[in-house]
């Protein structure tokens, strides 16, 4: 061969897929003198193989022992024999002891093996006769059935490898995997009849007939139950022994038992012993009752018995994929049929959820440091985390629906979905990742024909890795969509398998585990419905229909009617998720999210069944479902972040009406954001007051931009107007159904003062029109301005000089404590602000001033406190109330609030915590003030919160209290504490208040 042409074959080889040119062309160079075949009809297929140097290699050894059977095999089918020689040396050494195989591989078309001809071909292999017994009990029938299980197992490689898409074929492979291993059982078991048989007893033989007589089923679990076997892997099995009534008579059980064990250890030893021919795979008994420790074989009766009483958790886990695989298949089934009704309700154990959890947790934990990386089926992300969460699922939601009870993992996802259990996205992406990393397992397995789970860690492996599985072009292709596959499923994973719903699933009364009509009227009732028809008359209309939103509501109604009936008022709760999931129609991520995020739906049944404040607020905003799973989507949002969205909007909008309708959705969005922080957790009273008022503030400022445009001309432009607020709004201390306390001042700036004036009413009318709120009212309200009702309701600042300087009143100088700017000129704000300290912060203060206070204050209790209540209830007015801790703070700012910086705030607690650093009021009686102040500001926001209407009065109803007292955070029937919690306080802030106000 000239220089030229051997390049060019060489190049030939490297585009065939060959690495080592030069020992490939020596191996085929050798292979065809010694089959005596031209080299394009040897090597025409190389390039299927995933490893042509070691299938040309194998084919060169196979060849030296037997060319004759390598050259008909290359000449009738060289196609599946470069496919599963470059995929399997495993292979390789069986045709290297037993080259005159390959004449079946050669033989067959391109299909796989049906159930009954493996279990017929291995029959035969071990002369099996009618009765079950093989023709011969002695090794030689072992290691027939073992070259001829491989012979099958072949086949079913060449169809798996040779096959357009190895992940299509996947479950068809898996399937007669575990077909092949259980007649390989089967012959197993004919063998071992024969072997333990004598025609006279002895030891470790049993008479023939009484051999016949006994009664062996082999039950497959795991993979090979489910029929999803991989091509190497441990076949666990339970084995049940018995015989009929009359056998046992004459024989007793015990010795049935002896028979049947002796069985199943000499059926064991024929698949994994030690003989000539390697074993073929590892059984494994140890998922029997009690393990290693337990009996190999049992009755049923004993099965079950040990079941009912003894059996953990996992081990129903485990006969979720039980199915008779070899022997008796009778008592197989009537196993089955024992078993199985325990499986589906083994989930209603307590604590059944966490176990499972904790037990894949175990799995993962006790994976080497150095192999966690590679662990293709044990490690994060693999395959274990896709037959767990399916397991689980199927588990806790077969316990009230048989459709889900299916033993694969693919077909069980399958039901999931149409179940409604699992979203159609998440199921397809777990179905898909699951096939492609069984199909990674397979083609590792087939490797060596060895039992491994490990992903390779050379790139040699990693290439033929990929070129064998047909998922990537090369090794670290391959290696990146393993890791991909792994971000994924582990992900989907820890969603599903830790789902909160899981666990109040399985923790439901069998009752309540359906919603069937019968006696749900009466467990509704028992439960804590009040109103139990109208309860049955809203599930009926939220599960009535065929609906893919219908069947899923069917699953979560009776975790959610549950969770409705711990709130404090269920039948609200209820008829406004009715409501809301009505607005939402048939909007696909409102139930994705309740069945798969972590914990949105119990969330949703707390907030609806405590607060009819957020019922209906969510009924308008029901996209605020999808908040409830993340609990950052539940803090305040900053203002600056509201303002710049009000911008936004008002740009969007070219009419007043319009651009307002969308502010008022802002703020409501902002009000309903914060409600439910505050029912979950991740609002506080700090919190609270300065969201509100940051919401408030952006309205306002939001509708005086709008107003402007709309109410000052072109030639008025140097109008200045700006909004101070007053009472809890200038203080940021704001809860929910406060009005907003203003005062409105402006300047005029060379315009004509009665212009001005108009102009100022015009936007004080606009802001006031504008900002009404219908559906949560938004009171703009100027009582607190100079002469209360009485005065103008906008002045100049010019005005509002003259007025303090000549008239000003010591409440009208207390009111001002609390003025801050909030909308409009940033200079006239300041200004004013300037204007407010001269006299909020005097350099001296009359005593007839601090007389007239403290007047006031008392006239206040006598005269605004409504007729006929109980001063002690009410938390603004009454002993030790809001008033109180407020007009005492009010009083040391003004004696105090020049010389002392920190009193100059509007803040009230933030005053009284300078007046503690300052000596003006002891750390004791600062601290009962402050506990008054927060408690009565959050009793009020929470019955707001429970009422959905505003109120000041603690009430008596004891439901109210004790569902006030879940908002704050207090134990189920805590109305009691709730109540004697603030009157405790109240007494103890009023005398502090009594002490320091007055003396």
């Amino acid at each position: 061969m000239s220089s030229r042409e051997r390049s060019s074959a060489l190049t030939a080889l490297a585009r065939a897929g060959f690495s080592e040119l030069q020992s490939a062309d020596a191996a085929l160079t050798e292979l065809t003198d010694l089959i005596g075949l031209p080299r394009d009809l040897v090597a025409g297929e190389a390039s299927r193989a995933a490893d042509p140097d070691g299938a040309a290699a194998a084919l060169v050894r196979i060849a030296r022992r037997d060319p004759d059977a390598v050259g008909a095999a290359l000449h009738a089918a060289p196609r599946p024999l470069w496919l599963l020689l470059g995929a399997s040396e495993g292979f390789a050494d069986f045709y290297l002891r037993h080259p005159e195989e390959l004449a079946d591989l050669s033989a067959r078309q391109a299909a796989l093996p049906s159930a009954a001809q493996l279990r017929a071909e291995l029959l035969a292999a071990v002369g099996a006769d009618d009765e079950g017994f093989a023709a011969s009990g002695d090794e030689s029938a072992w290691v027939s059935l073992r070259v001829r299980y491989r012979r099958l197992l072949a086949r079913i490689a060449a169809f798996d490898l040779g096959a357009g898409s190895a992940t299509e074929v996947l479950p068809a492979v898996a399937a007669a995997l575990a077909d092949a291993a259980g007649a390989a059982l089967e012959a197993s078991l004919s063998v071992a009849r024969t072997r333990i048989s004598s025609g006279r007893a002895g030891p470790g033989l049993f008479p023939h007939e009484q051999v016949a007589a006994t009664q062996l089923a082999v039950i497959g679990m795991g993979k090979a139950g489910a029929r999803e076997l991989n091509y190497v892997s441990d076949v666990d099995v339970i084995f049940v022994g018995g015989a009929d009534d009359e056998s046992l008579a004459s024989i007793g059980e015990s010795r049935v038992i002896d028979i049947a064990t002796r069985l199943a250890v000499q059926t064991m030893h024929g698949i994994s012993g030690i003989e000539i021919e390697p074993p073929l795979w590892e059984v494994d008994a140890n998922l029997r009752p009690e393990g290693k420790q337990g009996a190999l074989v049992r009755t049923l009766e004993s099965h079950v018995s040990y079941y009912d009483r003894w059996a953990q958790s996992w081990e129903f886990q485990a006969l979720l994929k039980a199915r008779p695989l070899a022997g008796d298949l009778d008592l197989g089934a009537a196993y089955l049929a024992a078993v199985q009704p325990k499986v589906w309700t083994s989930a209603a154990r307590e604590n059944f959820v966490d176990s499972v959890q904790r037990m894949r947790e175990r799995v993962t934990d006790h994976i080497p440091p150095g192999e966690v990386d590679y662990q293709l089926k044990l490690g994060p992300g693999g395959i274990r985390d896709i037959e767990f969460t399916v397991q689980l699922l199927q588990l806790v939601h077969g316990l009230s629906d048989a459709a889900v009870r299916r033993p694969g993992t693919l077909e069980a996802l399958d039901e999931l979905v149409a179940e409604g259990y699992i979203g159609r996205a998440d199921a397809a992406t777990f179905g898909q990742d699951y096939r492609v990393l069984r199909v990674l397992e397979h083609r590792l397995q087939l490797r060596a024909l060895r039992r491994t789970h490990l992903m390779p860690a050379d790139d040699d492996g990693r290439r033929v890795l990929a070129r064998a599985s047909g998922l990537a072009e090369s090794g670290e292709a391959v290696w990146k969509l393993w890791e991909s596959v792994k971000r994924e499923v582990r992900d989907i994973h820890v969603r599903l398998f830790y789902r909160p719903l899981l666990s109040a699933v399985a923790a439901l009364p069998s009752e309540e585990r359906t919603l069937a009509p019968e006696h749900a009227h009466d467990r509704l009732a028992a439960i804590g419905f009040r109103n139990p028809a109208g309860a049955l008359r809203h599930i009926g209309a939220l599960t009535s229909g065929i609906s893919r939103k219908v069947t899923i509501q069917r699953h979560l109604l009776p975790v959610m009617i549950r969770w409705f009936a711990d709130g404090t008022d269920p039948d609200e709760g209820l008829l406004a998720f009715r409501r809301i999931s009505e607005r939402l129609g048939d909007t696909p991520w409102f139930l994705r999210v309740l069945r798969d995020s972590s914990g949105a739906a119990e969330r949703l049944t707390r907030v609806l069944s405590s607060s009819r404040y957020i019922g209906e607020l969510m009924e308008w905003i029901p996209e605020s479902v999808a908040w409830l799973d993340s609990p950052e989507s539940l803090r305040p949002r900053s203002a600056a972040a509201l303002d710049e969205e009000a911008r936004a909007i008002q740009t969007r909008h070219s009419s007043i009406d319009s651009a307002m309708r969308a502010v008022r959705a802002l703020r409501r969005r902002e009000l309903l954001r914060l409600a439910l922080g505050c029912v979950i957790g991740t609002v506080t009273i700090d919190d609270l007051g300065p969201g509100l008022t940051d919401i408030s503030q952006v309205t306002i400022q939001a509708t005086l931009r709008a107003v402007q445009r709309e109410v000052v001309p072109d030639d008025a432009q140097d109008l200045d107007f700006s909004v101070i607020a007053m009472g809890r709004f200038g203080g940021a201390e704001l809860g929910f159904g406060s009005d907003a306390d203003v005062m409105y001042v402006y300047e005029a700036n060379g315009l004509d003062p009665q212009r001005a004036q108009e102009l100022s009413l015009r936007l004080v009318a606009g802001l006031r029109t504008h900002s009404e709120d219908h559906r949560v009212p938004f009171d703009l309200d100027p009582d607190l301005r100079p002469e209360g009702r009485n005065g103008p309701l906008v002045r100049s600042l010019e005005s509002y000089e003259a007025y303090y300087r000549r008239w000003s009143l010591s409440w009208e100088a207390q009111a001002l404590l609390r003025a801050r700017g909030v909308a409009g000129s940033v200079t006239l704000i300041q200004r004013f602000t300037s204007l407010a300290d001269g006299l909020r912060y005097p350099a001296a203060v009359k005593q007839l001033d601090l007389r007239e206070i403290r007047r006031i204050k008392a006239r206040v209790e006598n005269e605004r406190l409504p007729q006929g209540q109980d001063p002690s209830r009410h938390l603004k007015l009454g002993p030790g109330g809001l008033s109180d801790v407020e007009w005492l703070v009010q009083l040391l700012q003004l004696e105090h609030g020049h010389a002392v910086a920190g009193l100059r705030t509007t803040s009230t607690l933030g005053a009284l915590e300078a007046a503690r650093e300052a000596g003006l009021v002891p750390d004791a009686a600062a601290e009962r003030l402050t506990d008054a102040w927060r408690l009565a500001s959050r009793l009020r926001s929470a019955n707001t919160l429970l009422s959905g209407q505003t109120s000041d009065v603690l009430p008596t109803d004891r439901t109210k209290l004790d569902g006030i007292g879940r908002l704050l955070e207090y134990p189920p029937r805590s109305a009691s504490l709730v109540e004697e919690d603030w009157l405790r306080t109240a007494r103890r802030a009023r005398r502090v208040f009594e002490q320091h106000f007055y003396g």
